[in-house]
């Protein structure tokens, strides 16, 4: 039996019609579709009616499918000669774990291709009206987890409080007062433009605009929750010009 092979996707920031072209290629011909939680499910549909589906996504502190089981899963099915796709919410390689399961992919010697997307760090900004960079505001960004493995040092938060430019957070939302308190501790002033985007580019999506003293507070009151990216810098004050689904501050 000929071995398979796997296709890492990115299934885009969360509007279905934010996949790549190559990516719903791929989708089409799977046999096999292994999917996170923030895939839009309609592009599930998108694939064969025979293409087995298996859903290992996670939310924060409850991991149903550990990340060894998944690589395991993708190289058995590889192993079995089918075609897998490997679809990730955004990019694979944009804190996907995308890297690891191409190592794990890598050591079992089973073919595989990374097809990106478009990564929430900037289009889901993009949906709320804020561009990453812009001449006169930022000439360039960061991009950096709220969230890392067990056992890891946190954020280096004084340091990128710091650093010029645009500040982009994603899977932050649980440590949102902490992170905007370590920033003002770290140098960063409190009257920074701010904001939070929930669901960015879905019909569910959200927006609270602030600085980063307020954010906490009005994203609380307005009941904002995860998925959620949080952004700083002074591009934040371009929204609006955009009219858009958003919470007004205060």
């Amino acid at each position: 039996m000929n071995t398979g092979k796997v296709w890492l996707v990115g299934a885009g920031p969360g509007d279905a019609g934010l996949i790549t072209v190559k990516g719903l290629a791929c989708l089409r011909e799977a046999e096999v579709l292994v999917f996170d939680r923030l895939v839009n499910p309609s592009l599930l549909n998108e694939a064969p009616a025979h293409c087995q589906r298996i859903d290992v996504g996670k939310q924060a502190n409850h991991h149903p499918v550990p990340q060894q089981d998944i690589n395991q899963k993708i190289i058995n099915f590889a192993r079995l000669g089918y075609n897998v796709v490997r679809l990730k919410g955004g990019d694979p390689f944009v804190f996907g774990r995308g890297g690891e399961e191409c190592q794990a992919l890598h050591a079992a010697g089973i073919a595989f291709e990374v097809v990106p997307g478009v990564t929430a760090a900037i289009g889901g900004l993009a949906s709320a009206g804020i561009p990453v960079t812009h001449r006169d505001y930022a000439s360039g960004f960061h991009v950096v987890t709220g969230h890392l493995q067990d056992g890891k040092q946190p954020q280096d938060w004084a340091a990128l409080a710091r650093v010029p430019g645009t500040l982009v957070v994603l899977m932050g939302m649980t440590q949102l007062g902490s992170i905007c308190d370590a920033l003002i501790s770290g140098g960063k002033p409190a009257t920074t433009p701010a904001a939070v985007i929930s669901q960015a580019t879905t019909p569910q999506q959200r927006a609270v605009y602030g600085t980063l003293s307020d954010l906490p507070v009005l994203c609380n009151a307005a009941g904002l929750c995860a998925p959620g990216l949080i952004v700083i810098g002074d591009v934040v004050q371009l929204h609006h010009l955009f009219t858009l689904n958003a919470v007004p501050a205060g």
